[in-house]
């Protein structure tokens, strides 16, 4: 009997991806909610190095790294809703770009929000220029795996899911539809297409949490 557990918090884009592969994949799974204030012994025993959310347990072995957990995924429970291409050169591709979006998107978006007046303006900046390469990549195609949800799908996916309560918060809009259409068009499609987890917040829920967050940042 598979034994599934996943720790994370409800507002991380690393553990949101977790969540929606699991999901699309039909394993039964546990959620586990960290307080990254007190990270649990568990947490810490799972992952000793890193000692970050999320990390996945799977018949008590623990994988970690969200890209790592998303290739375990897809090779474990390989005969339903494959992820990566099967091609070796789009599998490729497909790596390099989880890997921009990880170091370069995340990081721009979390300035852009996290930040005020002129550097905030400058966070937006990078958020727009990153924003035209995924622009460029998605190419008119229904989703960047092509027709169906894939690997960067779910690594890009927070933004679809991100997006409006952070425009909210910061007050400016990242994705309008004659700047970004194939983004657009993405972003809608990724929300109708992507399966439902009752282990995630919704649209409100999640404005909150990141006001919160911002608040207690600007608080230290």
């Amino acid at each position: 009997m598979e034994n599934v557990k996943l720790f994370g918090t409800s507002a991380s884009p690393y553990a949101i991806r977790i969540v929606w592969a699991l999901t699309m994949k039909g394993v039964d799974y546990k959620f586990i909610h960290e307080d990254l204030t007190n990270k649990s012994p568990e947490l810490l025993k799972y992952n000793p190095v890193h000692k970050k959310i999320p990390v996945l347990v799977h018949n008590d072995v623990p994988i970690c790294e969200s890209l790592v957990m998303l290739e375990y995924i897809d090779e474990t429970w390989k005969d339903i809703s494959p992820l990566l291409p099967k091609d070796p050169l789009d599998r490729a591709k497909a790596r390099f770009w989880a890997k921009f979006g990880d170091e370069q998107v995340i990081a721009s978006f979390y300035d852009c929000y996290m930040k005020h007046g002129k550097e905030q303006e400058e966070a937006n900046v990078k958020v727009l220029a990153n924003l035209e390469h995924l622009e460029k990549l998605l190419n008119e195609k229904r989703f960047f795996n092509g027709e169906s949800l894939g690997f960067l799908d779910l690594v890009f996916g927070w933004i679809a899911d991100y997006c409006s309560p952070l425009e909210v918060l910061t007050k400016s809009k990242l994705l309008n539809e004659d700047s970004f259409p194939n983004l657009c068009a993405w972003k809608n499609k990724f929300l109708e297409s992507t399966p439902k987890s009752e282990n995630w917040p919704d649209q409100e829920s999640l404005l909150v949490r990141f006001q919160k967050m911002k608040e207690s940042k600007n608080e230290n």
